[in-house]
């Protein structure tokens, strides 16, 4: 595997060494030793699935607070995602800022979520599939959540949203609450 810490730190971009022969590919797409000698947390305690028929739908921005923060592996395995996480560490100088990589079947990549960063996705294509190993359980009252089209966040979605969950869609505007 190789780690690309991103421009928020603590943030990876995690791409698998395929060996390749004419049955297709074999690779290694988590390995706690590894994970642990890049300072991240190799912990699973749960592994979430979510298949989305349709392009455009989007899921997110969630985090989870203390006392049960959750680190997060994503990874599609079927489809395209435009993946998104936002920093909410109270300290960092990066508080706020945000990153985008795509996650496709094809480039077989994964993106390493750490603790305090809210996440969330857009499908790019039609029935889509997602899995994230993550380190805590979901825990009612830890979730929070920011909206999509903060414009404090001024993110970029690479295609329109068509399809949101309620819930998501009235997540209060940074403005509104205090993060």
């Amino acid at each position: 595997m190789r780690f690309s810490e991103t421009a928020l730190p603590g943030a990876y971009v995690i791409d698998i060494d395929p060996h390749a022969d004419d049955r297709g590919f074999f690779a290694r797409g988590f390995s706690a030793d590894e994970f642990i000698a890049h300072g991240l947390n190799p912990v699973v305690s749960q592994t979430n699935l979510s298949h989305n028929t349709r392009a455009g739908t989007l899921r997110g921005m969630h985090y989870q607070v203390p006392p049960a923060p959750e680190a997060k592996l994503v990874r599609c395995v079927r489809g395209a995602i435009h993946d998104v996480i936002v920093d909410m560490r109270p300290d960092s100088p990066t508080r706020l800022q945000w990153i985008g990589v795509d996650l496709t079947a094809d480039n077989h990549r994964a993106l390493y979520v750490p603790e305090l960063f809210a996440h969330g996705f857009l499908t790019l294509a039609d029935d889509t599939f997602v899995t994230y190993q993550v380190s805590q359980a979901y825990t009612p009252g830890t979730e929070r959540g920011l909206r999509y089209d903060d414009p404090a966040l001024a993110i970029t979605w690479p295609a329109a949203v068509t399809v949101i969950s309620e819930k998501d869609a009235a997540w209060p505007l940074l403005e509104e609450v205090s993060a």
